[in-house]
């Protein structure tokens, strides 16, 4: 059965922004010797703990045990007063039939408590969610991927992804799934296109208002992919 897949942080609710604003003020005072420019670079799609670890091993400074949970508290925090939908969502998800479902590499109750203070939790409220923390290696691995498709009983070649970053476009490209790159968030950065379309992306959607034709056009391939793999099976004939 096909099936849409979202991301949630840059996709469904801007809070890319928000996170990598609040990381880099806990990181200004943790590891003071990091550039923001370079926590910025390494902050999309990854969780918080692997951008931490990653920055640690470039810095002369070490991290409290607690560091991992007192940022994303912080960023928790941030998002409960300032989170908004990403712009138009709402209508698009009224008007998809098909069925959905979350993958995120944000901690569920991150996601629930986004889903919540936007509103968006009266769509997707009830759809299936999948979080960083039922894997052991999140995005860019595959691994989140296949356990959604695993746990819905979906063909990884049946699920259409939306993803904004590098590390979930290439998850999901490597879990078999086609991947729209989504770049209609406030977090883009110059150049992020491309950077999508090398990671696997089919398509490049810069606004959610055209998510639907993309539905459609995907859908429509597939139709055409299986027709001919029929002909062609038609026209061998038994073996």
């Amino acid at each position: 059965m096909e099936t849409l897949i979202f991301d949630c942080d840059g996709v469904l609710v801007d809070s890319e922004v928000i996170a990598e604003a609040t990381l880099m003020q806990q990181l200004r005072q943790l590891l003071p010797d990091i550039p923001d420019d370079v926590a910025l670079r390494q902050a999309l799609g990854m969780t918080t703990g692997a951008i931490l670890a990653r920055l640690e091993r470039q810095s002369a400074h070490r991290l409290p045990a607690d560091a991992l949970e007192r940022i994303d508290s912080a960023i928790e925090a941030r998002l409960a007063e300032e989170l908004r939908a990403v712009e138009g969502v709402a209508d698009t998800l009224a008007g998809i039939e098909l069925p959905l479902a979350i993958v995120s590499n944000s901690r569920r109750r991150r996601v629930l408590a986004s889903l919540a203070v936007t509103g968006l939790d009266a769509r997707l409220g009830e759809v299936p969610l999948f979080t960083a923390d039922e894997v052991e290696r999140p995005k860019p691995a595959p691994d989140l991927y296949l356990l959604a498709a695993r746990r819905m009983g979906r063909a990884p070649g049946d699920c259409l992804v939306v993803e904004d970053s590098v590390s979930g476009v290439t998850a999901a490209h490597a879990a078999g799934m086609t991947v729209i790159g989504f770049t209609g968030a406030s977090h883009i950065e110059e150049g992020h296109v491309a950077r999508l379309l090398e990671a696997g992306a089919w398509r490049v959607l810069p606004a959610m208002r055209g998510l639907e034709t993309l539905i459609q056009l995907w859908r429509e391939r597939r139709r055409a992919g299986a027709k001919a793999a029929t002909n062609e099976t038609n026209e061998e004939g038994p073996r």
